[in-house]
């Protein structure tokens, strides 16, 4: 029997609809939104759920805040009893995805591969319930396909098609190199809908070529194509450019619950909804109303920011964090005074050492150039006095508070 709107009760179409309305909530489009609603047609009316795919090519460990806005809508289809299905991209993560990217990446080896696909998982288990996701690793079956299969495959999307992507055609008409294999990213990554038969698969903004083509891939491999939903990238501290850490403007879901919220104060107020949206678990309703309120004037921005810094370390280190944190943030930033668990630091002798070095040493400064940038941009702090001087001779002495910036502070403690 053919499932349509019309066979279903009015329970299952309630239903539906209100899926639909989560599934839509901070979404940038869905591809096409008329097969989303057959497919959850479909869906309930056999009680099957669908199959949600996202693909990762973990190239670096660290997850952050930018990463969650997929993660989050995610949940909700795994909240509504739908299977997620997460696939590793071992194979592909050799290859690296050329989106967004003016040379070609790095290749990584299948031990950075394997440690960065655990941490990864490990830590999205901080957004999703890890016992009800599916985790596949695609060189199952992209290392398994010869050569006749990989000719195959490539005879499916024309050279034409492939440059249209802003990339590599950036890269052409700036006379760059783009190689052969990177050509082959999107295809392996549409592959893996074909692999899984996947009914939506969710991406960002910037990965739109990729998967549309698991669509353009299924139906020549006559599967029910999947749906697409693309997601809005975030904006990281700097308020521009797309959150990253090589960027040094993201906030990494596994930090501690005072940077955490300090970072959050640092965004920009244009800012605060589009992080209420994307990332927090807040109902729709409420996040509304905070809406209304900052656009009334009755929510100051600062209050705003506060009640979602908040927000992201109850999500992440619970209650008992957040409002520590923001009781810190409130005796350290605007009442100026020191917080009360600065971290102590084990220093072993005494005498002098240069500011830059010792800023170095106490890891508070990844390099001595840096050091002396932060130095002259007036954010080092000894004892809540200014240092001016990138010569200064610190004279080491037993409990002396190192400040960098805002947030970073350590107390010496000697040890002769």
């Amino acid at each position: 029997m053919a499932h349509t709107w019309e066979t279903l009760s009015a329970q299952q179409q309630n239903e539906i609809e209100r899926q639909l309305v989560q599934y839509r909530n901070g979404v940038q489009e869905i591809i096409p939104e008329a097969e989303l609603r057959q497919k959850l047609v479909k869906s309930i009316a056999a009680g099957q759920p669908l199959k949600i795919k996202l693909g990762l090519d973990p190239t670096a460990p660290d997850v952050h805040l930018g990463h969650t806005v997929v993660l989050n809508k995610l949940r909700k289809f795994q909240d509504n009893g739908h299977i997620v299905q997460l696939i590793i991209g071992d194979f592909t993560g050799k290859i690296g995805d050329p989106t967004g990217k003016s040379v070609a990446r790095v290749q990584l080896t299948d031990e950075e591969v394997k440690k960065n696909a655990q941490t990864y998982f490990e830590q999205f288990g901080k957004v999703l319930d890890k016992e009800k996701v599916e985790l596949h690793y695609n060189a199952k079956w992209l290392s398994s396909l010869n050569l006749e299969d990989v000719i195959h495959l490539a005879s499916t999307i024309t050279v034409a098609r492939l440059i249209e992507r802003n990339d590599f055609s950036k890269r052409l008409s700036e006379g760059k190199p783009v190689s052969l294999h990177e050509f082959f990213y999107p295809l392996m990554q549409g592959y893996d809908s074909v692999a899984l038969e996947s009914d939506v698969e969710l991406g960002g903004t910037d990965q739109q070529f990729n998967v549309l083509m698991g669509r353009h891939l299924q139906e020549h491999y006559n599967q029910e194509k999947q749906v697409v939903i693309l997601l809005p990238l975030l904006e990281g501290l700097d308020g521009t450019e797309k959150m990253s850490k090589s960027k040094h403007n993201y906030i990494g879901i596994d930090e501690d619950p005072h940077q955490m919220f300090g970072k959050t104060m640092s965004i920009p107020d244009e800012l605060i909804m589009k992080y209420f949206r994307l990332i927090t678990d807040l109902p729709l309703e409420e996040k509304e109303r905070i809406q209304e309120e900052l656009e009334s004037g009755s929510l100051h921005p600062r209050d705003g920011k506060i009640l979602l810094g908040k927000t992201i370390v109850r999500m992440y280190h619970g209650e008992e964090a957040a409002e520590q944190a923001e009781k810190r943030f409130k005796e350290v930033f605007q009442k100026g005074a020191l917080p009360e668990d600065i971290p102590e630091y084990e220093w072993t002798g005494e005498g002098t050492m240069p500011i830059v070095e010792l800023l170095v040493a106490l890891e508070m400064q990844q390099s001595k150039s840096e050091a002396r940038r932060m130095i002259q941009n007036g954010g080092i702090r000894i004892n809540g006095e200014k240092v001016n001087d990138t010569q200064l001779e610190v004279v080491i002495a037993d409990g002396m508070i190192i400040q960098v910036g805002k947030r970073k502070f350590k107390k010496l403690r000697l040890n002769p």
